[in-house]
């Protein structure tokens, strides 16, 4: 049985040393070259003295940077990603509430190191990675090593104002690659075309199935997601075959006639999360590649990713929602109402999630990791913790669980229990309307809705009539230039609500 991530790259590496394994337009490194180097980074870590804690990883997107969090594993610690385009003051929060001992930076990230006033050890990776391997010192750190010891944390953003860190294991990330992997057909001949930046767990789709399977993971420059036929034509000339994609990043495509220019030319598999896919977009994706494989993907970070998948294989109405459909091999769905009852078929509850999936909880803040990683309400005979989402959910007539809304998304507006959801869809169903987002005033009663687009406000606001009764039309129509997203991609509906107070 596999109990170390990193077995993954000791497999492949002797069976395709030289394919390259993680690339961008400045670097490429192979199988054999992420092999040496990750043995090199473990071996001078140990020899250091660092030993199951957190090292920072404080580098430039880039296969180097890939390249280190495997060395830190090697070392028998477990890396924090950090990155230069993250705001300055949330680095400093991070790095207060780790206190590392030691970071792994480069020629870029090194002065910054400086201003954020950290003191401790700090590695330039084009160093290290000419330690020369200790091979005695690495197999007698991969002896102590079991697969419930931690292999990374990611930070969320805190309802505080903190960075909460997710810890997760090596058992967790194994269970979900294999899954994964089997769920959408990872091969040795995938070309993955990575999006979201590698201090989110979303990257773990790219990266762990690349050293399963011997394939190839491209990081698409952050620059192609800001011009579609760009983005489209780097596909091309790469070859890229495979995307894990918020889907944000997908409707920006279609949304703006870029495949009346360009389209793909080798994707056949296109898998989707995070974020509601408007039905009218995904067709314009479904005609553009009829016979690629379209795959929505549900679950939180703290479930290591990814907890649920639907293969799309229907037609849906525009106002449908695309179903998350069911849990992955070896994971537990549960919907609870508000007194911990399993709901009768068909009604929303909170989707709550069981199994060896569940990450480890928030680094050092136990308060915060017991309030949603909590006892089993329908098991009392013994221990066995769930961790309740947030997000509601139902299933519908084929068994399919259906994402509804997050628990803060449903309002009370005049009356009525609203989902802002269903106003954004109605919305997105409008011509000239490219994307959207609503947000509400608790203190003047106000639903608020923007949108980015060739349409006209007044010509949307008289459709919008036509479609939602009157205690669900927005108080305020707001036509913006550009919609904000987080640096994952998906709507930003912090930065709507700051847009909205400035005015």
């Amino acid at each position: 049985m596999q109990t170390n991530v990193l077995e993954y790259l000791e497999q492949t590496a002797p069976r395709c040393p030289d394919k390259i394994a993680f690339a961008n337009d400045a670097e490429a490194l192979t199988f054999a070259e992420v092999y040496c180097n990750a043995r090199a980074i473990g071996t001078k870590l140990s020899q250091c003295g660092f030993f199951g804690e957190p090292i920072v990883v404080f580098m430039e997107k880039s296969p180097s940077a890939i390249n280190a969090f495997f060395g830190v594993v090697y070392a028998g610690c477990y890396y924090v990603p950090l990155d230069v385009e993250m705001p300055a003051f949330r680095i400093e929060r991070i790095l207060e509430q780790l206190k590392p001992r030691a970071v792994i930076c480069d020629a870029v990230t090194e002065p910054l190191l400086v201003q954020y006033g950290y003191a401790d050890a700090v590695l330039r990776f084009d160093a290290i990675i000419k330690t020369t391997p200790d091979d005695a010192a690495l197999q007698a750190i991969r002896n102590r090593q079991i697969d419930t010891d931690p292999i990374y944390i990611v930070f969320t953003s805190g309802s505080t104002g903190i960075p909460k860190g997710i810890l997760a294991c090596h058992r967790s990330v194994i269970d979900y690659i294999e899954t994964l992997s089997e769920t959408l057909d990872f091969s040795e001949e995938t070309v993955f075309g990575n999006q979201a930046p590698l201090y989110f767990d979303a990257c773990l789709k790219e990266m762990y199935p690349t050293l399963k399977f011997g394939a190839t993971t491209y990081l698409v420059p952050k620059s192609c997601f800001s011009f579609p036929i760009k983005l489209v034509e780097y596909l091309n000339a790469h070859r890229i075959n495979t995307i894990c994609w918020v889907v944000s990043a997908l409707t920006m495509i279609s949304a703006t006639g870029t495949f009346d220019t360009v389209k793909p030319e080798a994707l056949h598999t296109i898998a989707f999360g995070s974020e509601v896919f408007p039905v009218k977009q995904f067709r314009i994706w479904k005609s553009v590649l009829p016979h690629a494989k379209f795959t929505n993907l549900y679950g939180p970070t703290e479930a290591t990713g990814m907890s649920c998948y639907y293969h799309v294989n229907r037609e849906f109405a525009d106002t449908d929602a695309i179903p998350i459909g069911k849990p992955f091999r070896n994971t537990g769905i549960l919907l609870l109402d508000a007194e911990n009852r399993p709901v009768k078929d068909g009604e929303p509850g909170e989707i709550c999630i069981r199994g060896t999936c569940l990450t480890m909880g928030y680094y050092g803040q136990p308060e915060k990791t017991a309030e949603v990683f909590v006892q089993n309400p329908l098991q009392t005979r013994y221990p066995e913790l769930i961790y309740r989402t947030g997000d509601i959910g139902r299933y519908n007539e084929d068994g399919d669980l259906v994402f509804v809304s997050r628990k803060d998304y449903q309002i009370k507006h005049m009356g009525h229990r609203i989902e802002l959801g269903e106003i954004e869809i109605n919305c997105g169903l409008f011509d000239g309307v490219e994307t959207v987002g609503c947000i509400y005033d608790n203190q003047k009663g106000k639903i608020v809705l923007f949108y980015t687009g060739a349409a006209e406000k007044p010509a949307l606001a008289a459709y919008l009539k036509q479609r939602l009764p009157r205690y669900m039309q927005p108080n305020l129509i707001r036509k913006l230039d550009e919609m904000p997203h987080t640096p994952n991609g998906k709507l930003n509906r912090t930065a709507l609500r700051a847009i909205y107070e400035e005015a």
